[in-house]
């Protein structure tokens, strides 16, 4: 629906560039899916149209990966926000790509765990870290 799509080009823009020295190249649209299946068939469609799909976490990030070079539709993951299951004998947790590294530590306090892996700031996403290899020989993928 409308407040989950949006094709104005301020956030177009901000979703279009990150921390990086690359210049910005926005989305044709930005869409802010909150559960897995709309991912699914959100994914379903871009492919079916061949449309572009573009990842966005919170856009700290220093490579360019969410700049749309080619156009297309950015999918913005922060409402996909939830801690799923956390197992202490294994040391794992299971998180949606929207949870920050300060939320997922906090949740964590007093468990004798912690997520330390990070190059920007506490606001970056789980996801991000994990999908740009974030802490190689930290996290077992």
């Amino acid at each position: 629906g409308t407040p989950n799509v949006s094709t104005a080009m301020a956030v177009r823009e901000q979703h279009g560039h990150d921390e990086s020295m690359h210049v910005c190249a926005p989305p044709d649209a930005v869409v802010w899916p909150h559960a897995v299946g709309q991912v699914q068939e959100l994914a379903a469609l871009c492919y079916r149209y061949r449309v572009p799909m573009v990842p966005f976490g919170t856009g700290t990030g220093l490579e360019g990966g969410v700049n749309a070079v080619q156009g297309g539709v950015c999918f913005d993951l922060s409402h996909m926000d939830a801690i799923m299951e956390l197992s202490l004998e294994d040391f794992s947790v299971s998180v949606e790509p929207g949870v920050t590294r300060k939320a997922l530590n906090s949740y964590l306090r007093g468990t004798g765990l912690w997520f330390p892996v990070g190059t920007v700031g506490t606001g970056e996403q789980t996801g991000g870290c994990l999908g740009w290899g974030g802490g190689t020989g930290v996290l077992g993928v």
